[in-house]
């Protein structure tokens, strides 16, 4: 895709709510003056020409299903940390070469790592067995992937904590379904439920007429080629709104400030047009705690802590007038989400998460501003296609500046000092900018893109034009502060 126009809506002046954060500058700098007590000022030790004591260096063990993690990884081991990574998926074997050190046996490494990372729902049963051994784990519970895998039981938990959730109803037979859309006309959302196989929880639907005739049609039409793919679903009570998300760090026993609220660009089109792809981009900012994250996240903490869960989780929602609802839980990194978060964070990733995962106190400093993140693809993406993907795979991706900004990990690899395509999915790069309003980084962010060359790559043209009307719907709700 060519970016044909980057400000379709006009200029926007408008800057994020005002939260206490750092300086746009060096967070380790800040950090070592301030722990000698001089509030930022210059230290001590280098008024007097003297050393600084040296950092402390890290064990960390990332452990995936999937090519994942790897771009935060990569960070990690660029600020001086000891690093190693398992992909457990034969598809993703090259991705990462060059960039990290992969392993074949991940539970051969645990005793050698001072962290163990995992970054996806389904390491639950292992993260709880590490934890009760004493060994600091970032990522997974038994109890954390239920409520993102199982939507029936994340919207049970919303709702006993005390969230105002969206009627639904669940449902295993497609005939009981359509009777149920019959008698009780209206606007529903078709979302896969239960243990569903998350490649075809992108089947959900989004009705749009308001007697429910498009979903029940679209359900009858395919009720044969479904019942074999999706066995538990849920239709739920549409609601118009803003869709907005708010998330946190957990470090066992609180939520670590600030909070980060933003806004998934999911579908694979411009104008959230064509199939659900996870997401093509993203727009976020760091903010003290508002009535968002008050109204919905903050609500968990009691279960968090008794789960003993540690890492990032979110909530998606609907914001209207009249309500917040929540949606669903994120229980993990998101992606490209953390990547976009590592544009926003000043502080070092490999000191937060160890902090993270020891269950201490610790404040992030973050840039003040936006953050935006867009998704650079080939094909087969976002389809599974060997044939399709032959064609792209070890093609090269060319900087036209030698010290690229803001360029973020996908599924890539280093060959004779040239970044190429990796792995199967087609899922290249995300490239990252941030900026004092929405349009500040939108025209950063456009503009490290022209700095791309890769044949037949393309990316969404409409990321953050969105913030324009949402920010003044939620503002005027009150709901940002």
């Amino acid at each position: 895709m060519q970016n044909t126009n980057n400000n379709q809506n006009g200029q926007d002046n408008r800057a994020a709510p005002i939260v206490k954060q750092e300086p746009e500058i060096k967070a380790v700098t800040n950090e070592q003056n301030n722990h000698n007590g001089n509030n930022g000022s210059i230290d001590q030790n280098e008024k007097n020409n003297l050393a600084l004591p040296p950092k402390e260096v890290r064990k960390f063990l990332f452990v995936s299903f999937e090519s994942l993690s790897g771009d935060l990884a990569w960070e990690i081991k660029k600020e001086g940390h000891h690093v190693k990574v398992f992909i457990e998926d034969q598809a993703d074997k090259d991705v990462y070469d060059g960039f990290l050190e992969k392993i074949d046996d991940w539970k051969q490494f645990v005793d050698w790592a001072d962290v163990v990372v995992f970054d996806d729902v389904g390491f639950g049963k292992e993260a709880d067995e590490l934890r009760k051994k004493g060994k600091l784990v970032v990522g997974g519970s038994r109890y954390t992937d239920e409520l993102e895998q199982d939507r029936e039981f994340g919207q049970a938990e919303m709702k006993k904590v005390g969230m105002l959730t969206l009627p639904h109803w669940d449902f295993s037979e497609y005939d009981t379904a359509l009777k149920f859309i019959e008698e009780n006309p209206g606007r529903y959302v078709y979302k896969p439920s239960g243990h569903t196989p998350s490649d075809y929880k992108g089947l959900l639907f989004l009705g749009k007429d308001e007697d429910g005739i498009d979903l029940h049609e679209i359900l009858r039409s395919n009720k044969k080629v479904l019942e074999k793919k999706v066995k538990q679903f849920q239709l739920q009570k549409f609601a118009s709104g803003v869709e907005v998300a708010v998330g946190a760090f957990f470090n066992g026993n609180d939520f670590t400030y600030p909070v980060n609220v933003n806004f998934e660009h999911k579908k694979l089109f411009p104008g959230e047009i064509g199939p659900y792809t996870g997401e093509m981009g993203t727009t976020m900012y760091w903010s003290s705690p508002n009535t968002i994250f008050r109204t919905t996240l903050e609500k968990m903490k009691e279960d968090l802590q008794k789960s003993g869960y540690v890492g990032y989780i979110d909530i998606n929602c609907v914001a209207n007038g009249r309500s917040i609802y929540p949606l669903e839980f994120t229980c993990r990194f998101g992606y490209p989400h953390i990547s976009i978060a590592m544009e926003g964070v000043l502080s070092e990733w490999g000191e937060f998460l160890y902090a993270l995962a020891k269950g201490e106190n610790y404040e992030l400093k973050t840039k003040k501003g936006f953050q935006i993140g867009v998704v650079v693809a080939v094909p087969p993406f976002p389809y599974n296609d060997k044939s399709e993907m032959a064609l792209y795979k070890d093609l090269s991706i060319i900087f036209k500046k030698t010290d690229p900004e803001g360029i973020h990990l996908g599924d890539v690899k280093i060959v004779d000092e040239s970044w190429q395509i990796a792995g199967e999915s087609g899922y290249a790069l995300v490239v990252t900018a941030s900026g004092y309003t929405m349009e500040d980084a939108r025209r950063q962010v456009y503009g490290r893109l022209d700095n791309i060359l890769l044949q037949n790559m393309f990316y969404r043209t409409d990321i953050g034009l969105r913030w324009n009307e949402d920010s003044d719907k939620l503002q005027t709700w009150g709901y940002l502060y």
